[in-house]
């Protein structure tokens, strides 16, 4: 399936969900009134309606999730080789684990909210037990996620088969697991890694997949990850390249990431690399000029910003293009209208995080070379939206059984 063809098939999935879920509502609805001995007349109708539009949206999702696969077949068929084996039983135990918390999250972030909002109007012992309820089931709701989502995580097979774009290959030394997977605290109850927020900005291109470090016992949440032998692993990196999209480098130490960087140069075209570069430069300055024909001086850039210091991509020639997160010493940052100084002053009061930062850079970067997409940098604060929207999903999904049970005179 094409990035083009994905979107279409996510609409129309997500409008079956959602027509469907109504349609059940309204049919239980109609049952409680049949029942109740009431007249069916608008209700009985309203749901014959919804139901016929979720069937009318459910066969062409199907189909669209069906044809998925196809455009990536050998990708999923590479990198399942080296997927870790599993019993049947464990993701979806956690996956059921992990709706229980994003079930908690929402709902206590939700009664806490009220409680600082409107607890003033409420009686004062509902006071004294509302807060302190919103924020039981909010920690409680953040243990189960912390343990449940990495034991969850999809590997890089399941990640392509539920895509099925060409992917994001996310090229990075071992040591740089320890940065990216801190967690910032610029915004408000983030449980989101550095990784995650990168890995979230490149979904974007298309799903996000890295090698797994060897001997680690659960996964790093953020790319979808694969293992590959230490003794053999060159000829799969190679061709993955072919097949990605986009081939992303965090640059660090070591000598499999700089192989990787010198094929990558030899046999991929230049506007398929981005180059990210580590905080601390002068352990790859070096090491960079010398592999390119224009060397993109990154000695020259100021270096204080955490965790990535630039973007770089290539135009032709391998001319880079180096967008640094932070200004180099001496220039001056463009203004381009009112709106958009009023939003830089913004973001100067307000703070960014370092992963959205390092989205603005990616996507100036990227757009250097023509690859643009919408909604970008939004991606990179997205995770607690997400983690509140799946939680407010599972809370909804609970009421079906709940008025199931009305339906049956047990509840």
């Amino acid at each position: 399936m094409t990035s083009g063809q994905s979107v279409p098939a996510r609409l129309t999935t997500a409008t079956a969900v959602v027509t469907a879920y109504i349609a059940l509502h309204l049919t239980i609805t109609a049952g409680m009134d049949l029942r109740a001995h009431r007249d069916l007349g608008s209700s009985g109708s309203v749901a014959l309606w919804w139901a016929v539009a979720a069937g009318v949206f459910v066969v062409p999702a199907l189909r669209l999730q069906r044809r998925r696969p196809t455009s990536t077949a050998e990708l999923v068929e590479l990198v399942d080789r080296f997927a870790p084996r599993q019993p049947r039983w464990r993701r979806p135990t956690f996956l059921a684990a992990g709706g229980a918390g994003y079930a908690l999250f929402a709902a206590g972030c939700f009664v806490a909210n009220t409680a600082q909002r409107q607890g003033y109007t409420m009686p004062v012992m509902t006071q004294v037990l509302l807060l302190p309820t919103g924020l039981a089931a909010l920690g409680a709701g953040f243990l189960i996620l912390r343990y449940s989502r990495p034991r969850s995580a999809r590997d890089a097979a399941r990640a392509l088969l539920a895509d099925g774009r060409a992917p994001v290959l996310y090229l990075r030394s071992f040591a740089a697991d320890h940065a990216s997977a801190q967690v910032d605290d610029m915004a408000p109850l983030n449980i989101h890694s550095r990784e995650e927020q990168l890995a979230s900005v490149l979904g974007a291109f298309g799903p996000v997949i890295a090698v797994g470090r060897p001997g680690e016992p659960l996964p790093q949440l953020g790319a979808a990850r694969f293992y590959l032998p230490l003794d053999d692993w060159q000829p799969t990196i190679l061709r993955l390249m072919e097949l990605s999209r986009l081939i992303v480098f965090r640059l660090g130490v070591g000598e499999g990431l700089w192989w990787e960087l010198d094929q990558a140069l030899a046999t991929q075209p230049a506007r398929k690399l981005l180059l990210l570069t580590p905080d601390r430069l002068a352990d790859v300055a070096e090491l960079l000029d010398e592999r390119l024909p224009v060397p993109p001086r990154l000695e020259e850039l100021c270096s204080d910003g955490p965790w990535i210091s630039a973007a770089i991509t290539f135009g032709p020639g391998w001319v880079p293009h180096v967008c640094p997160v932070e200004p180099a010493p001496g220039t001056t940052t463009p203004r381009r209208g009112l709106v958009g100084r009023a939003g830089r002053a913004l973001a100067s009061l307000s703070g960014l995080s370092p992963a959205r930062r390092a989205a603005r850079v990616m996507k100036a970067a990227l757009a250097y070379v023509g690859v643009r997409k919408r909604f970008v940098v939004t991606r990179a604060d997205g995770g607690m939206l997400v983690t509140l929207g799946k939680g407010t999903l599972v809370l909804a999904a609970l009421a079906l059984p709940y008025r199931a049970l009305q339906l049956a005179g047990v509840w």
